[in-house]
């Protein structure tokens, strides 16, 4: 071996990018590690981080953009109707909401109570994990109106590194809705924490989250005339005066989860090839020699044959002495997913309203209510993996697994004061499955996946689904993006369509299996800003909930006013098929500072009864954006929000779902009513701030989002977004 000082003057080079390397994962994803060059006082803090999501059922990594540091139209993140407007919701922060968009709505939980929550309750499926330079913060604050009606989010989120392979987080939100509408206020408090590993052989996500809502049901206005035509009473109305039709009903919903999903990698380690630039040279036969004493170096020196033979040996113990890079290839990966879930929903009341409100009245007093729905549910999967791109022959990876859930089910309600009763079902589910896939490569990339339910309660259901994606090269600057997806299956509906038994509700069903299938395609160009979506959708026995409402005694039959039906809900399911077409354009424009934004969607039911929808929903932003003193960057315009009029589906307050109107007693069209918003953006350094009136139109005329659920009033909001690194 080389003398330590020779061997760092032959290595330097070497060595620097070995450094450099030491901030990059096995795909090039960066990870970094927090900074400890020193602790002098002008310390230079590093920023930067990765995030990613990761599959909930196998725990696969998914690069995710940092949606915590998004500029652009960040007023819209405050928004329960989403960031283009394409939620249905009943006027509060954080209030049940539906997608307008069929294609757009996401899986039902098996908990299905909750999913209409899904504007505050996130859950794993879209949490960022985060690797960090330095430890960051988050801290944002959003606000409207005034202390008797308005709206007010506090958020913080908090990432840091342990080092370059593990780090930990929190994220705490709180959402809170006094009302414009009276009953109507809802408080919604929770968060995660979070830790990961990412070794090259294990690697491990923990998730653990908490969150509670409560919701005041007022189960809409009495007469939709105090919005639609308020001249025709003898006083005026404000929002916070105009009579609802429950009193004293809420909500309380607690969703609480664990997981843990992690592997175990085996393989073999390769060496790094570099260019030749980097590559250690080989030194100068003198300094080779300078290692040897001196009087064997002038013997060795005197004879050319041994002066060959000892430079062939020091060369090659000067290549053996070399520590090239090394990186790990892993090539078959065992998985474990444990995943454990407990969720209620709570129903109570002290007021006789419900007795006017509801057709059915099946135990116990009307004005003292308590119902409970609630579902605990554990999760294992185990999985092997072989892993794509171990050899030049692996060009896709296979994964097998297993799944087995236990779904518990509890009902509970008050016969009498003294009088609980529960009933409830315990239900397995056993599933095998199978994916390929290939995700490497910058050209195309495919997966395909499988899985066949074969006992439990669940038996021969099953879901085979298949995703596309590749560039299409459109000359030497410019490419367009082409994606696919296909799924279909078979399954049963959920559990509370099958049985539900609550004190307005009740039902004991058989059903069928429903049959899906579904086909998307989209292509995108980022150059023109363009991008085009095409669905179609078919559903056999597709299931559903539905209004059942009752005239009440002495009320004009045909009546819309709201208040003169008892309100009652069903399940229904469809003998035959139902189809959805949907295409979508989204076009972004730009003139110098000038930018216009556009989003519009045509879709079509085939039985509009059934599964109505409205045909458009349309989304259109015109702003300004440009840069004062360099460093202050504004955006400055307004929106439009918009969709056709439609049978939109109501809200059944004995269940807390949405649910198709009933066509017979007292429906209403929604839609054609104009959304306008106006707002300055403001982004400096690492703060994000913003000023919207929102519903700048507010007026008379149908300004619903459901039907009875009036839109707010105009507001003006306010947020402020910072990070923090340290």
């Amino acid at each position: 071996m080389l003398p330590l000082t020779a061997r760092s003057q032959m290595y330097d080079s070497f060595q620097q990018q070995k450094l450099a390397n030491a901030l990059q994962t096995e795909k090039g994803n960066g990870i970094w590690g927090r900074d400890s060059t020193g602790h002098t006082k002008n310390r230079v803090v590093p920023w930067g981080q990765f995030m990613w999501t990761i599959d909930e059922r196998l725990g696969e990594v998914i690069p995710a953009e940092n949606t915590d540091t998004v500029v652009n139209n960040f007023q819209n993140w405050r928004f329960t109707d989403g960031m283009t407007g394409d939620y249905s919701f009943l006027g509060n922060t954080g209030s049940p909401r539906l997608n307008r968009i069929f294609f757009d709505r996401r899986t039902q939980r098996d908990f299905e109570t909750l999913s209409p929550y899904d504007f505050f309750l996130g859950g794993l499926f879209d949490f960022r994990f985060t690797n960090t330079k330095s430890p960051m913060t988050n801290l944002a604050y959003h606000s409207c109106g005034n202390k008797q009606t308005g709206e007010d989010r506090v958020r913080a989120y908090f990432a840091s590194n342990i080092n370059k392979k593990a780090g930990i987080g929190f994220k705490i939100d709180y959402d809170y809705g006094r009302g414009y509408y009276v009953q109507s206020q809802i408080s919604s408090f929770g968060g995660c924490l979070y830790g990961y590993y990412r070794g090259e052989k294990y690697s491990a996500h923990a998730y653990f989250q908490a969150d509670r809502i409560k919701h005041a049901v007022n189960g809409g206005i009495e007469n939709d005339d105090y919005i639609e035509n308020p001249q025709s009473f003898p006083q005026s109305y404000s929002s916070d005066d105009i009579p609802v039709n429950l009193a004293n009903n809420f909500y309380s919903n607690y969703d609480q989860r664990y997981y843990l999903s992690h592997r175990y990698n085996t393989g073999y380690y390769k060496r790094i090839e570099m260019p030749d630039s980097l590559k250690p040279k080989m030194p100068a036969d003198s300094l080779l020699l300078v290692q040897l004493g001196d009087s064997v170096r002038n013997v060795v020196m005197a004879d050319t044959l041994r002066l060959s033979v000892t430079l062939d040996s020091l060369k090659r113990a000067w290549e053996a002495g070399i520590e090239y890079e090394q990186e790990f290839v892993p090539v078959m990966s065992f998985i474990h997913t444990l995943d454990i879930q407990n969720m209620t929903h709570d129903y109570y009341s002290s007021s006789r309203s419900t007795q006017e409100y509801y057709t059915h009245n099946y135990y116990g007093e009307p004005d003292e209510h308590d119902d409970r729905q609630a579902m605990r549910s554990f999760r294992n999967t185990l999985g092997v993996s072989m892993r794509e791109g171990f050899n030049k022959w692996a060009k896709f990876g296979i994964t097998l697994f297993a799944t087995h859930e236990l779904l518990i089910q509890k009902q509970k309600y008050v016969v009498a004061a003294l009088d609980t009763t529960y009933t409830g079902r315990t239900r397995n589910k056993f599933s095998v499955g199978g994916q390929i896939s290939k995700r490497q490569g910058d050209i195309y990339h495919y997966g395909a996946e499988g899985e066949v339910w074969l006992a439990g309660h669940a038996v021969g259901d099953f879901r085979a689904a298949a995703d596309l994606d590749f560039n299409i090269p459109l000359g030497r600057r410019d490419t367009m993006e082409f994606k696919a997806t296909a799924v279909v299956e078979n399954r049963k509906p959920s559990l509370w369509m099958e049985e539900t038994h609550t004190q307005f509700a009740w039902w004991d069903n058989d059903l069928s299996k429903e049959f899906r299938t579904r086909l998307m395609a989209e292509l995108s160009n980022k150059r023109t800003r363009t991008k085009i979506r095409f669905g179609w959708n078919n559903l056999t026995n597709y299931t559903y909930y539905a209004m059942n409402n009752t005239l009440k005694d002495g009320k004009q039959q045909g009546s819309l006013i709201p208040g003169d039906y008892k309100h009652d809900v069903v399940v229904r399911q469809n003998s035959g098929s139902v189809q959805v077409f949907m295409l979508q354009l989204c076009q972004d424009l730009v003139a110098g500072p000038l930018h216009w934004e556009n989003e519009i969607t045509w879709q079509k039911s085939t039985d509009s009864e059934v599964l109505p929808l409205p045909q458009l929903n349309c989304y259109s932003n015109l702003y300004l954006l440009f840069r004062i003193a360099k460093v202050l960057r504004v955006q400055l315009g307004g929106d439009i929000r918009f969709f056709t009029k439609y049978y939109a589906p109501d809200y059944a307050t004995a269940i807390g779902q949405f649910a198709v109107q009933d066509y017979d007693n007292g429906p209403i069209k929604i839609g054609a009513y104009p959304i306008v918003n106006a707002y300055v953006n403001l982004h400096l350094k690492r703060c994000r701030i913003y000023v919207a009136a929102a519903h700048v139109n507010a007026g008379h005329g149908r300004m619903y989002l459901a039907p009875h659920y009036p839109i707010n009033p105009m507001t003006i909001n306010f947020g402020l977004s910072w990070n923090f690194f340290d």
